[in-house]
Order: structure tokens, then sequence, then C-alpha cells
């Protein structure tokens, strides 16, 4: 909608980012302050990644600023907001992930193509990217036929960038490729969303924990013709006084960037939200 139009409900809608034909956003990744200690970490759809300081993006124009130079064809799959210490993973449309630690990869200018950090298959892509510093967590992994499973994190091994990757769910038939990922505790709820616009909810406890070469469960009961479109981690704000808490559960936000809340996530701060497209 254009600026100055007004939603069903009376309400102005502002056309906050101007796309141009073909694009959409990615990731908003939330920012206090535009330091030289933090790095937005990028990974795209041919399995290219690269990180760039923060302080990069302290300049933003109107018209938005080059945060990663991109091939023909490629486009940005995530971004997160990193301090250099983090794990970096990758998950593939066939069902395998790569994890590397994030100092694998020098920081670069915004223009900067990046460097390979996972190796794929002709018809494969990266679906989505994570950034963990938390070995408690779990991985929710989901399929578009609305199956999945959680996973310890220490299951997966850490490797050098650019590698295949080791299985995370196994695709087949019945379960089909990969649509997404998420970090999670025993403590979280993920929102699942189908492309027939049905959403559920589920507390993760309820999702049994199973091994990396395994087929998972039912997450979801699709329609004819329907499949899996994306999952949410959920995590709960106190609306009492407007500041996040770091729960999960009703009253929900739904991150779209790096998984997790203030106890994997490095500490933002004042400033607008660079948003990555």
């Amino acid at each position: 909608m254009p600026v100055g139009s007004r939603s069903s409900r009376g309400k102005p809608i502002v056309n906050m980012f101007p796309l141009e034909e073909g694009e959409k956003i990615t990731a908003v990744v939330p920012v206090k302050e535009f330091d030289q200690e933090h790095y937005v970490f990028m990974a795209t759809a041919k399995g290219t990644v690269k990180k760039t300081a923060l302080d990069e993006f302290s300049r933003p124009r109107p018209s938005g600023i080059i945060a990663v130079g991109l091939e023909e064809s490629d486009y940005l799959v995530g971004a997160a907001l990193t301090d250099g210490k983090y794990d970096v993973m990758l998950f593939s449309s066939d069902g395998k992930a790569v994890r590397f630690e994030e100092s694998d990869v020098r920081p670069m200018g915004r223009q900067a193509a990046g460097v390979r950090g996972m190796r794929l298959g002709e018809t494969q892509r990266v679906v989505c990217m994570l950034a963990a510093n938390n070995e408690s967590k779990a991985v929710l992994t989901a399929t578009e036929n609305g199956y999945g499973k959680r996973t310890p994190l220490g299951e997966y091994p850490r490797h050098g960038r650019g590698g295949q990757g080791v299985i995370s769910i196994q695709t087949s038939e019945r379960n089909g490729t990969v649509v997404g990922a998420v970090l999670v505790d025993d403590n979280d709820e993920v929102m699942l969303i189908s492309t027939g616009g049905v959403l559920i909810r589920t507390a993760v406890a309820q999702i049994r924990e199973m091994g990396r070469s395994t087929q998972g469960v039912t997450l979801i009961a699709l329609g004819e013709g329907e499949k899996l479109a994306g999952l949410e981690r959920i995590e709960e704000r106190d609306l009492g006084n407007g500041n996040g808490n770091g729960g999960n559960g009703s009253g929900a936000h739904a991150e779209p960037g790096a998984e997790g809340g203030p106890d994997d996530a490095p500490p933002a701060a004042e400033g607008p939200a660079p948003t990555v497209h």
C-alpha cells in the first residue's frame, strides 16, 4: 500500500522500506547502537556467507544501502547480529546442516559477495541460517509435508565452513524437503503455518527429541495439496511495561532472524533496526 493509506481498522499504514520489483524483506535485526564490536552475519540460498561490522550500517539512506553483493538468481535467506564468538549453522533443503565457528569468516565490507559457507548439490539450496552460542538448546527442524523433530545442538559437530554438512533430518517421499529450523528449549513454543493459511501453536516439550538421522514425527496435519510454509519460535513479551521478559508463551513475538532471546543473543542498543533484503 502507498504511504498514507489506511488499514481496515482505520489506522494509517506507512511504507517503511522502498522495495524494487521482486524484492522482499528477509530479516529484521534489532539494534541499539551501531558499534564496532558486533557484526551482521548473513547467508544466501546458494550457500554464501558473509559478516560485516555493524558500524558499517550506521549511515542508512532512504533508498537503503547494499548489505551483500548477490550473484544472479541468488537471494538472502537470513541475517543475525553476532559478537564474533557464535557458531553459525546452515540448513539445506535436502536435510543437511553445516556448523562452523563464526571466526572462520573474516569481516568484509558491505559490497563484498562473501565466501562459501556450505557446498550444495545442483538442486539444493540453503533454507535457513541459525546463530548459536548456547549448547543447552535444541534444533527443531521441519519439512514441507508437516514432519519434524528436535535434536540436541550438541549432536551437530563443528567443522570448517564450506563442507556438505551432516544429516539434520531424513528427507524422503513422506517428509519432502526441509522448510526451516529454529533453536528452542523445553519452555518454548513454536508457530507452524501452512500454505493453506492454517496456523497452529504448539509447545516444544510436546515434540519428540530424536537423533539427527531420523525422519521425525507429525508436527501439523495438512490438507490435500497443502505444504508447511514455515515455522517460528515464539518469544513472549511483557505487555505490562512494554519490555521483553525473555520468556515464551502467549503475547508472543516471533523472531525473524537469529534464534534465541537474551540468553543467546548479544545485547542491543539505541537506534533503528537495519533491514536486510
